[in-house]
């Protein structure tokens, strides 16, 4: 069984990733182990303290969630399994950090994200996760 990644942060890109995959699963005759990343960004270690580790962690699996949401309405929709994960740390670290702990063969992601830099031809974290990968990464537009 094929295992993939989509890296989920509620953009119109990330979805438009999952719609593919979804349109093309079909095509698998092996199967395909779908894995959901939501990453969540760190709280600075000043304020994480201050609010302390029990409602950090509560934070980041609520925020995650709600991002989420979307993505799996639409694979429980189409009567896929998938698993799903929240991350915290930098986007396209935890990204391949997770799909070699996971031994995907593919990263499928969109093309830019809801990053703070706009009117990029390509969003950063699409271009850092190319570059880190060590497995195929599919950008979808």
């Amino acid at each position: 069984m094929l295992k993939m990644l989509v890296p989920v942060d509620g953009s119109e890109s990330s979805i438009r990733a999952l719609d593919q995959l979804i349109k093309k699963f079909g095509w698998y005759k092996d199967g395909v182990e779908i894995h959901l990343l939501n990453v969540q960004h760190p709280f600075p270690a000043h304020v994480a303290s201050h609010l302390g580790h029990d409602m950090v962690q509560q934070y980041h699996r609520e925020q995650g969630l709600a991002v989420l949401a979307d993505a799996r309405k639409k694979l429980d929709a189409a009567g896929i399994k998938y698993h799903y994960h929240i991350g915290i740390g930098d986007e396209a670290e935890v990204i391949c950090k997770y799909a070699k702990e996971k031994e995907v063969v593919q990263i499928i992601m969109g093309t830019r994200g809801l990053g703070s830099v706009s009117g990029l031809l390509l969003g950063s974290v699409a271009s850092k996760v190319i570059h880190l990968s060590e497995v195929p990464v599919l950008l979808v537009k």
